[in-house]
């Protein structure tokens, strides 16, 4: 018995392609499902359930969209004047539909703190985007009998994508450290898992101290158990360090990223 995902990939020579924004759904407050649709989705490489796209954003409301059209990407978007160079950024796929076109990306709504939060949160039918493989770095063993999926708001697509695709023998621990009620979303829960939210208000903790402590109290062995772990960077690194130092996990039985950094406050 294997976890049921596609094989890993880390793409290296993707093209970025057009689309188009199809609809747009609001998941919660602070969550907004863009659908889009792209005419080459059969050329997306897609191999897994925490698969990364970038995005490339127009450089401000109203322009036009450029997009690099060869593989090596980057230096022809850095390139680029900076009038017309695209915004770029990294996302999870939350779903694919080959069949249809269309894909799905989850946003976190920021207000306009960030190019893609204030693109997405204006995001309409029309609206053009680029979109490009950037591979799928979840991959369980093939001896794999339990999993422990942890992270914060930004690591949601992947884990309910990674609950979608599980095998319903998996059995499963899911942790997820959010601000507060608001930000949950009703999951998919297979047969063996168990989903806790971990709510950081009202005491505003500091990012993954609420997911360590449960850890701490969790029945959590490293025997065919395969740890995967995103999110703001100190959470997913003070994470792993709890899993290798403290219970006993290999490095290679625990996948952690930092999907993004908390900026430091210099006290005055």
């Amino acid at each position: 018995m294997t976890v049921t995902t596609a094989r890993r990939a880390i793409v290296r020579d993707s093209l970025a392609m057009p689309a188009v924004v199809v609809s747009t759904t609001q998941l919660n407050p602070h969550m907004v499902r863009v659908r889009l649709h792209c005419d080459e989705i059969e050329k997306f490489d897609y191999a897994g359930p925490d698969h990364l796209v970038r995005v490339f954003l127009p450089p401000r409301p109203g322009a036009e969209l450029h997009l690099p059209i060869g593989a090596r990407w980057w230096p022809e978007v850095c390139a680029m004047p900076e009038a017309v160079r695209p915004v770029v950024r990294n996302y999870t796929v939350r779903a694919i539909d080959r069949i249809t076109g269309e894909l799905d990306i989850d946003f976190v709504l920021h207000g306009d703190e960030g190019p893609a939060s204030s693109w997405a949160r204006r995001a309409v039918p029309g609206d053009k985007i680029g979109i490009l493989s950037d591979g799928a770095r979840f991959e369980p063993p093939a001896t794999t009998r339990r999993l422990l999926l942890v992270g914060d708001e930004t690591a949601l697509p992947a884990i309910s994508a990674t609950l979608e695709q599980l095998h319903p023998e998996i059995e499963a621990l899911v942790l997820l450290e959010v601000d507060d009620v608001d930000w949950e979303l009703e999951l998919f829960c297979p047969p063996n898992a168990e989903i806790r939210w971990l709510h950081r208000a009202p005491t505003a903790a500091p990012r993954g101290l609420r997911v360590l402590n449960e850890l701490r109290s969790a029945t959590v062995q490293p025997q065919d158990c395969y740890a995967w772990v995103a999110g703001e960077s100190s959470l997913a690194t003070s994470v792993r360090r709890h899993l290798v130092n403290e219970r006993g996990f290999g490095k290679d039985q625990v996948y952690f990223c930092g999907y993004w950094r908390q900026p430091e406050i210099t006290p005055r």
